[in-house]
């Protein structure tokens, strides 16, 4: 989602909407880390069955790939045009829909094969895709040209692909900005908040943030890299096994994907 954006800059605060009084906040334990492709810009993330199914953008480097998650070895990938900018994915039924940045087009595949069957299309600019196995939830700006901090996520029917409804999210009753990749986590919305260390968990309901997830640290200062060529970027990218209750998050252009364990702090 939007332009890159070196994650150093971000990585010395816990930047993002501080949480209110009486919402929770949870901090986190790590209890396993897996390799992950330095090389890829993280736009989407889900897990199925011992792999995780990645999204990543860039022009010209767009791709969709499915990665063991034990060795990070990518066994499968289909690869975007180059004028295209891939964005998030989701799993419906034996497809696999995609999103792109600010080409209002969607792609449709295969699930097993990758192989492109078909095209939709919506205003705006796409960013990220998640569901509950009964519609499809989806955050992107509403105007192509520009990256507006839309605090809302679109509902869709996912036979249709069309909006069927809106959930604006809110803390405390201020709109919460930057909503950025998504996932689905035992009943709630769970939102990387872009440029910033801090994931949204949000009551699908009411769209207010029922916690706030705080990730500072979790990636070392040692593995953040600015080559020119390489440049680690924000965290982004959240994937949950919900067989074996596992929690998996990455970031752009991160050598490492974790499972973290959460944990309770005090409310501000």
């Amino acid at each position: 989602m939007r332009a890159l954006i070196l994650f150093a800059a971000m990585a010395a605060c816990a930047c993002g909407p501080a949480s209110q009084a009486g919402v929770p906040e949870y901090g986190y334990d790590v209890v396993h880390v897996y390799p992950h492709d330095r090389s890829a810009f993280t736009e989407g993330l889900f897990y199925l069955d011992g792999f995780l199914y990645e999204a990543t953008g860039l022009d010209g480097h767009s791709s969709v790939r499915k990665v063991k998650l034990e060795t990070g070895e990518v066994v499968q990938q289909h690869d975007l045009p180059p004028e295209f900018f891939g964005e998030g994915i989701i799993k419906w039924k034996d497809k696999l829909y995609q999103l792109t940045y600010k080409t209002e087009v969607g792609f449709i595949y295969d699930f097993n094969t990758f192989e492109k069957k078909g095209e939709f299309h919506y205003p705006g600019q796409g960013w990220s895709f998640t569901t509950d196995g009964k519609q499809i939830y989806m955050d992107g700006s509403r105007n192509v040209n520009a990256d507006a901090s839309n605090p809302e996520i679109r509902i869709w029917d996912p036979e249709t692909l069309k909006e069927t409804g809106v959930i604006k999210v809110t803390d405390e009753g201020q709109p919460v900005e930057n909503l950025n990749e998504l996932e689905w986590v035992k009943g709630e919305i769970y939102a990387n908040i872009w440029q910033t260390n801090r994931i949204a968990r949000i009551d699908p309901k009411t769209g207010k943030v029922v916690g706030w997830i705080d990730l500072t640290g979790l990636l070392a200062a040692s593995d953040v890299v600015d080559t020119g060529e390489s440049r680690t970027d924000v965290l982004n990218g959240i994937a949950y096994d919900a067989q074996h209750d596992r929690l998996f998050v990455t970031g752009k252009n991160w050598p490492k994907l974790f499972e973290i364990k959460l944990s309770k702090k005090t409310p501000r």
